[in-house]
């Protein structure tokens, strides 16, 4: 077989929907694919899933369109624009995108305002050349770890469309997941991008605190994060790459660090010092399949050469703390409603507000004080260690449910996920990686965390892991 031959051949054996956006870039250089047959490959399977999924909350497949054909017309000249160009990609709907709504999945937000102001990030992969699908589904107002909400009903997960896929960023990680687009933007204000990446199986970063600026700022303060869901940890580092270019709009962000996160990425983790924390010492109800998937996953990275100890950090569980300021949040929302738009809100975030307003402002400062003393002690600890390892989730994705099927209260709306909570308070970078299946087929996540700017050695210690243990895909049979 010729050489001409045989890449037709590879590309007819491809399904361009599956590809990672680091894949579909090379076809594109070498011509083997163009930004139009990608788009099309995906939009077809948005039309064929996304009414099961509902990962998605609005799309325009006529903009994507043009988009696409640009971008195409870029590639022939051999002139793309940016490190994206013609990749698509999809953006949290709580993100501004100038021309669409942002509709925060709340019926509180009236669609047909002006939206003309676009947000930094997307911005940034509109410079980038990223070719862009729509806005994916989130509880309302990102209020949540389920991807719920009276607006745009119960998203599910594409591993078992039972279960739900996490959230707040759950549209998002679905996408990704079921092959709706290769790159995904989310928030985490307290584990919203990890726990969504780690019940759909995907890669899910949270870097660190201002990395990615934001605009605007999140009214749940300075615990909100925006990072990338992808199929593989070399896409989220190419696209935290645009993400991470600076904007003024955002007071709060670091100073722009022009490094390019892909560098030193194959890197490896011998001679990394890990600590292993397989419950932080309080999370007592981590499932035994959870467990043991992330204590192998532990083993592998020592086969790969990490120094691992097992250890806890030494804190106590901060789920007090991460509420009451969620809360306070909350009440600062419902603050700004009428009471025409409070009557048709998300009865948790009703909730919510209600606990927030009986916190006094003596309260709130003391939480702060408490935040800082746990930011504090986890600079110290990560003196003494590289990166530390934990669980991710504690428990694999449940059954997805409509908005306000539980009485909420702290233990139920974050009493599952005790690993995640604690790294937005610090404000460290955090991401997840797939390392397992349940025995019903639902992927276990495992997390890494990494000191305050170390956004570089998580990336590269998820590497190292996935070199060994690559990502699965979800097997769509049955839905496609």
């Amino acid at each position: 077989m010729t050489p001409t031959a045989a890449a037709a051949s590879n590309r007819a054996s491809t399904d361009l929907a599956d590809c990672t956006a680091t894949e579909l870039l090379a076809l594109y250089r070498s011509r083997q694919a163009s930004p139009v047959e990608a788009t099309r490959a995906v939009l077809a399977r948005i039309e064929r899933l996304n009414p099961l999924l509902l990962a998605y909350c609005h799309l325009a497949p006529d903009e994507t369109m043009a988009a696409a054909r640009a971008s195409e017309a870029r590639w022939q000249r051999g002139e793309p624009c940016g490190a994206l160009d013609g990749v698509p990609t999809s953006i949290k709907d709580l993100i501004l995108t100038k021309g669409w709504p942002t509709l925060r999945g709340s019926r509180t937000v009236d669609a047909s305002q002006p939206w003309e102001v676009d947000a930094p990030a997307t911005a940034r992969l509109r410079e980038a050349g990223a070719v862009l699908l729509g806005k994916t589904s989130t509880p309302e107002f990102g209020c949540k770890g389920e991807t719920n909400s009276p607006r745009t009903g119960i998203t599910r997960n594409p591993w078992n469309l039972a279960k739900t896929p996490g959230g707040s960023s759950g549209g998002s990680a679905a996408a990704v997941a079921a092959g709706l687009g290769p790159l995904s933007v989310g928030t985490d204000g307290a584990g919203s991008v990890r726990i969504p990446a780690a019940f759909c199986g995907n890669f899910g970063l949270k870097p660190s605190f201002g990395r990615v600026p934001a605009y605007p700022l999140s009214p749940f303060g300075t615990v909100a994060h925006l990072g990338p869901h992808t199929m593989s940890v070399r896409d989220a580092a190419l696209l935290l790459n645009v993400l991470a270019r600076p904007d003024a709009r955002d007071w709060t962000s670091l100073p722009y660090d022009a490094r390019d996160h892909r560098v030193g990425l194959d890197d490896g983790v011998r001679g990394l010092r890990i600590a292993w924390s397989p419950t932080l010492g309080y999370a007592k109800n981590v499932h035994p399949e959870v467990a043991a998937a992330c204590a192998a996953a532990v083993d592998a990275l020592a086969a790969l050469g990490a120094q691992v100890e097992a250890v806890d950090p030494g804190f106590e569980d901060p789920l007090e703390i991460t509420c009451g300021l969620w809360f306070v949040g909350s009440w600062t929302i419902w603050n700004t409603l009428t009471p025409e738009q409070q009557v048709l809100t998300d009865p948790d975030l009703r909730t919510e507000a209600e606990l927030g307003a009986k916190l006094s402002a003596l309260d709130v400062q003391r939480l702060h004080l408490r935040r800082g003393e746990l930011g504090a002690q986890m600079r110290q600890f990560m003196q003494r260690f590289d990166l530390l390892v934990t669980p991710a989730v504690a428990v694999p994705a449940f059954d997805a449910r409509p908005a306000g099927h539980t009485p909420l209260d702290p233990a139920s709306m974050l009493g599952w996920t005790p690993f995640s909570y604690p790294f937005n308070l610090t404000q460290q970078p955090a991401c997840t990686i797939p390392c397992g299946l349940t025995r019903d087929g639902l992927p276990i996540g495992l997390q890494f965390v990494g000191p305050m700017f170390g956004d570089a050695l998580v990336l590269r210690a998820a590497r190292a892991y996935e070199s060994a243990r690559p990502i699965p895909r979800p097997s769509l049979q049955g839905l496609l």
